[in-house]
C-alpha cells in the first residue's frame, strides 16, 4: 500500500458515523449489507449514510454491488489488511512479538484517558 492510499482510508474512517458502518460491516463478513439496514441499525438517515458509505467506497475500505433495488455494501478485506499491514510495517523495531494485543508502555494512556 502507497502512502496517498492509506491516507484515504485514514480519512475515510475519520468520521464517526462512517468508522461505525465499518464497523458494522465487518461484523456483517462478505456478504455485506444493504445500504438502507445500514442506516436503521446505526439510526442515521438514509442520505447521510448514503454519503458516508460512497466515501468509504472511494477510500477502497468497502465496495457497493447493486442488487435489484438495493445497494449492497461491503467491507474490502484485502485492502483493510494492507491497511493494517502499511500501519504496522516497522512495528517496534522488527521485534513485532512485543506489539501484542496486551502491550501498551506505560506512559501513554488507556482508551479511557487514564494512565495504565
Amino acid at each position: 500500500m502507497f502512502e496517498d492510499s492509506a491516507i484515504d482510508a485514514l480519512t475515510a474512517l475519520a468520521h464517526k458515523d462512517r468508522l461505525s458502518a465499518f464497523r458494522l460491516l465487518i461484523k456483517a463478513g462478505p456478504q455485506g449489507l444493504p445500504s438502507g439496514e445500514i442506516a436503521e441499525q446505526l439510526d442515521i438517515a438514509p442520505t447521510r449514510m448514503s454519503f458516508h458509505l460512497s466515501s468509504l467506497e472511494k477510500s477502497g475500505l468497502v465496495s457497493a454491488k447493486r442488487v435489484g433495488r438495493k445497494v449492497l455494501y461491503a467491507i474490502c478485506f484485502a485492502h483493510m489488511r494492507d491497511l493494517l499491514l502499511f500501519l504496522t510495517e516497522d512495528c517496534c523495531s522488527g521485534h513485532p512479538e512485543i506489539c501484542g494485543t496486551d502491550f501498551c508502555p506505560p506512559d501513554l494512556p488507556t482508551e479511557k484517558g487514564a494512565p495504565k
